[in-house]
Protein backbone atom coordinates (compact mmCIF):
# COMPACT_ATOMS: atom_id res chain seq x y z
CA UNK A 1 0.00 0.00 0.00
CA UNK A 2 1.49 3.59 -1.02
CA UNK A 3 1.22 6.36 1.27
CA UNK A 4 0.10 9.75 -0.76
CA UNK A 5 -0.28 12.59 1.50
CA UNK A 6 2.40 14.50 1.91
CA UNK A 7 3.52 17.26 4.39
CA UNK A 8 7.16 19.44 3.98
CA UNK A 9 9.20 19.54 6.81
CA UNK A 10 10.84 22.28 7.71
CA UNK A 11 14.23 22.96 6.73
CA UNK A 12 16.42 24.54 8.60
CA UNK A 13 20.56 24.77 9.72
CA UNK A 14 21.90 23.87 13.33
CA UNK A 15 22.69 27.23 15.05
CA UNK A 16 25.09 27.76 17.63
CA UNK A 17 22.73 30.58 19.09
CA UNK A 18 19.64 30.38 20.75
CA UNK A 19 16.00 29.27 19.06
CA UNK A 20 13.37 31.24 18.89
CA UNK A 21 10.71 29.57 20.95
CA UNK A 22 7.75 31.03 18.38
CA UNK A 23 9.32 29.16 15.58
CA UNK A 24 9.23 25.73 14.30
CA UNK A 25 11.47 23.04 15.45
CA UNK A 26 14.58 22.07 13.33
CA UNK A 27 14.24 19.05 11.40
CA UNK A 28 17.87 19.14 9.38
CA UNK A 29 16.44 17.86 6.37
CA UNK A 30 17.30 18.95 2.62
CA UNK A 31 15.38 21.93 1.34
CA UNK A 32 12.52 21.38 -0.77
CA UNK A 33 12.33 17.79 0.81
CA UNK A 34 9.05 16.40 1.25
CA UNK A 35 7.96 13.44 3.32
CA UNK A 36 4.51 11.67 3.60
CA UNK A 37 2.58 11.65 6.75
CA UNK A 38 2.47 7.69 7.83
CA UNK A 39 -1.26 6.53 7.92
CA UNK A 40 -2.44 3.21 7.87
CA UNK A 41 -5.78 1.71 6.49
CA UNK A 42 -5.85 -0.35 10.01
CA UNK A 43 -4.90 2.71 12.19
CA UNK A 44 -8.33 3.07 13.48
CA UNK A 45 -8.61 -0.75 13.98
CA UNK A 46 -6.14 -1.72 16.58
CA UNK A 47 -7.47 -5.41 16.25
CA UNK A 48 -6.41 -5.58 12.44
CA UNK A 49 -2.69 -6.44 12.49
CA UNK A 50 -0.38 -4.20 10.34
CA UNK A 51 0.76 -4.82 6.83
CA UNK A 52 4.86 -5.99 6.97
CA UNK A 53 6.09 -3.17 4.85
CA UNK A 54 4.48 0.07 3.83
CA UNK A 55 5.39 2.37 1.10
CA UNK A 56 6.28 6.41 1.39
CA UNK A 57 7.13 8.96 -1.02
CA UNK A 58 9.99 11.31 -0.10
CA UNK A 59 10.06 14.21 -2.43
CA UNK A 60 13.80 15.54 -2.94
CA UNK A 61 15.22 18.02 -4.99
CA UNK A 62 15.62 15.11 -7.51
CA UNK A 63 12.38 14.03 -7.26
CA UNK A 64 10.05 11.70 -6.32
CA UNK A 65 11.24 8.70 -4.48
CA UNK A 66 9.42 5.69 -3.14
CA UNK A 67 10.84 4.13 -0.45
CA UNK A 68 9.75 1.09 1.56
CA UNK A 69 9.89 0.52 5.24
CA UNK A 70 9.58 -2.71 7.16
CA UNK A 71 7.46 -3.41 10.39
CA UNK A 72 10.14 -4.24 13.77
CA UNK A 73 8.71 -4.72 16.75
CA UNK A 74 9.71 -3.10 19.71
CA UNK A 75 8.74 -4.11 23.80
CA UNK A 76 5.49 -3.37 23.51
CA UNK A 77 5.05 -1.38 20.53
CA UNK A 78 6.03 -1.41 16.61
CA UNK A 79 7.23 1.12 13.99
CA UNK A 80 7.97 1.10 10.60
CA UNK A 81 11.81 1.35 10.01
CA UNK A 82 13.52 2.31 6.28
CA UNK A 83 16.48 -0.23 4.56
CA UNK A 84 19.09 2.37 6.22
CA UNK A 85 18.26 2.43 9.36
CA UNK A 86 18.74 -0.03 12.26
CA UNK A 87 16.23 -0.94 14.98
CA UNK A 88 17.54 -2.14 18.35
CA UNK A 89 14.09 -4.16 19.83
CA UNK A 90 16.09 -4.87 23.18
CA UNK A 91 16.77 -1.30 23.84
CA UNK A 92 14.62 0.60 22.05
CA UNK A 93 16.92 2.17 19.76
CA UNK A 94 16.78 3.56 16.21
CA UNK A 95 19.73 4.49 14.51
CA UNK A 96 21.46 5.03 10.85
CA UNK A 97 22.99 2.26 10.28
CA UNK A 98 25.93 3.86 8.82
CA UNK A 99 26.29 5.89 11.61
CA UNK A 100 25.18 4.83 14.75
CA UNK A 101 25.70 8.51 16.44
CA UNK A 102 22.88 9.45 14.44
CA UNK A 103 19.77 7.72 16.62
CA UNK A 104 16.50 8.27 18.68
CA UNK A 105 15.98 6.34 21.72
CA UNK A 106 11.98 5.57 22.17
CA UNK A 107 10.12 4.92 25.18
CA UNK A 108 6.52 3.98 25.93
CA UNK A 109 4.77 5.52 28.97
CA UNK A 110 2.39 4.59 31.34
CA UNK A 111 -1.25 5.47 31.56
CA UNK A 112 -0.64 7.90 33.91
CA UNK A 113 2.46 9.74 33.25
CA UNK A 114 3.18 13.10 34.48
CA UNK A 115 3.80 15.86 31.97
CA UNK A 116 5.00 18.00 34.15
CA UNK A 117 7.56 15.59 35.86
CA UNK A 118 8.41 14.64 32.21
CA UNK A 119 8.48 18.28 31.07
CA UNK A 120 11.07 18.88 33.96
CA UNK A 121 13.42 15.61 33.50
CA UNK A 122 13.63 17.04 29.39
CA UNK A 123 14.53 20.30 30.17
CA UNK A 124 17.25 18.74 32.90
CA UNK A 125 18.67 16.59 30.15
CA UNK A 126 18.89 18.79 27.45
CA UNK A 127 20.55 22.08 29.13
CA UNK A 128 23.76 20.04 29.38
CA UNK A 129 23.65 21.08 25.22
CA UNK A 130 22.61 24.49 25.30
CA UNK A 131 19.66 26.62 25.68
CA UNK A 132 16.36 24.95 25.26
CA UNK A 133 13.39 26.04 23.21
CA UNK A 134 9.91 24.57 23.48
CA UNK A 135 7.69 23.52 20.60
CA UNK A 136 5.15 21.56 22.76
CA UNK A 137 1.93 21.79 20.83
CA UNK A 138 0.84 21.51 17.17
CA UNK A 139 3.62 21.20 14.86
CA UNK A 140 2.60 22.77 11.71
CA UNK A 141 4.07 20.40 8.37
CA UNK A 142 5.58 18.20 10.72
CA UNK A 143 5.53 14.43 10.44
CA UNK A 144 4.47 13.91 14.26
CA UNK A 145 1.61 16.49 14.00
CA UNK A 146 1.31 17.30 17.50
CA UNK A 147 3.34 17.03 20.77
CA UNK A 148 2.21 17.05 24.30
CA UNK A 149 6.50 18.21 25.17
CA UNK A 150 8.31 19.00 22.06
CA UNK A 151 11.71 20.60 23.53
CA UNK A 152 14.56 21.39 21.63
CA UNK A 153 18.48 22.63 21.90
CA UNK A 154 19.46 23.57 18.58
CA UNK A 155 23.88 24.34 18.71
CA UNK A 156 26.93 24.10 16.60
CA UNK A 157 26.97 20.58 17.17
CA UNK A 158 23.59 19.59 16.25
CA UNK A 159 20.13 19.00 17.49
CA UNK A 160 19.15 17.56 20.22
CA UNK A 161 15.43 16.54 20.62
CA UNK A 162 13.46 15.25 24.18
CA UNK A 163 9.55 14.98 22.69
CA UNK A 164 6.10 13.54 24.26
CA UNK A 165 3.88 12.24 21.60
CA UNK A 166 0.75 10.56 21.26
CA UNK A 167 -0.13 8.13 18.83
CA UNK A 168 -3.52 8.36 16.50
CA UNK A 169 -4.73 5.03 18.90
CA UNK A 170 -3.69 7.34 21.92
CA UNK A 171 -0.85 5.75 23.32
CA UNK A 172 1.93 8.14 24.28
CA UNK A 173 6.18 7.71 23.88
CA UNK A 174 8.88 9.44 24.89
CA UNK A 175 11.35 10.09 22.00
CA UNK A 176 14.86 11.08 22.52
CA UNK A 177 16.12 12.20 19.31
CA UNK A 178 19.85 12.86 18.96
CA UNK A 179 20.68 14.68 15.36
CA UNK A 180 24.78 15.31 15.13
CA UNK A 181 26.24 18.28 12.60
CA UNK A 182 27.10 16.45 9.78
CA UNK A 183 26.90 14.82 6.13
CA UNK A 184 24.61 12.32 7.40
CA UNK A 185 22.00 14.95 8.42
CA UNK A 186 19.42 14.94 5.70
CA UNK A 187 19.67 11.01 4.97
CA UNK A 188 18.83 10.60 9.02
CA UNK A 189 16.44 13.50 9.41
CA UNK A 190 13.16 13.43 7.50
CA UNK A 191 13.24 9.37 7.18
CA UNK A 192 13.62 8.79 11.23
CA UNK A 193 10.38 11.35 11.78
CA UNK A 194 8.22 9.72 9.59
CA UNK A 195 9.29 6.34 11.11
CA UNK A 196 8.56 7.73 14.89
CA UNK A 197 5.38 8.68 13.48
CA UNK A 198 3.97 4.89 12.83
CA UNK A 199 5.17 3.98 16.08
CA UNK A 200 2.16 2.25 18.01
CA UNK A 201 1.78 0.34 20.44
CA UNK A 202 0.77 -3.62 20.80
CA UNK A 203 -2.10 -3.41 23.49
Amino acid sequence: MKISIFVIVLTLSACSGATDPAANPETSTPDNEVVTVPASENENNPEVTRPQTESFDLMTSEGNQSHTATLHQGEGFSLYVFEKFTFDAAEGRLFFSSNPEYDVEIESLTANYDLVKLKTAGKEELEKFGEVSDFSGELVEHPLGSAEIYLQVSSGEGINDYIVWKSETGEAFLFRLHNPKGEEVSDFAGPVLVSLSTVQSDS
